[in-house]
């Protein structure tokens, strides 16, 4: 992709063969923890920590699917406009996400408001449909 080459260039991306087995790996844990989410008497913490996670996992996933790998949460969720056509308003409520889960993780300060978490778990459900169209193109 002509987008992420530059990426690689200032090494922002790595240009990395895409692996089936890691693929249905990752989707697998973010089918998971989308089901886990559900679980009745979770805290709004709790449900926040797997929907992130399952949204950084399908991110991932799709940006593995299309051969390259990056060790930024935050360029993962960025690319989405890319290997997933995802709105740039939709990978801004995953930035707004990726910020809170850094406040909690490294400042113990979680903030989370039930909205938010609505509009994360439903991102989430849209991932998932996306990325398992590109399992389906395998």
């Amino acid at each position: 992709m002509k987008e992420f080459d530059n990426l690689v260039k200032i090494k922002q991306l790595k240009s990395e063969p895409a692996n089936a087995q890691e693929f249905a790996g990752m989707l697998s844990a973010a089918e998971t923890k989308l089901r886990d989410v559900r679980i009745e008497g979770l805290s709004e913490d709790s449900r926040f920590f797997l929907a992130y996670s399952a949204a950084h996992s399908l991110s991932l996933a799709a940006l593995r699917w299309h051969g390259y790998r990056s060790e930024s949460r935050y360029l993962v969720f960025q690319c989405l406009q890319h290997t997933l056509g995802v709105s740039r308003a939709k990978w801004r409520v995953l930035d707004k996400c990726h910020n809170a889960r850094n406040l909690a993780e490294y400042e113990g300060h979680l903030d989370i408001d039930g909205q938010l978490l609505n509009e994360l778990i439903e991102i989430c459900h849209e991932l998932l449909a996306l990325v398992n169209v590109l399992a389906s193109i395998e």
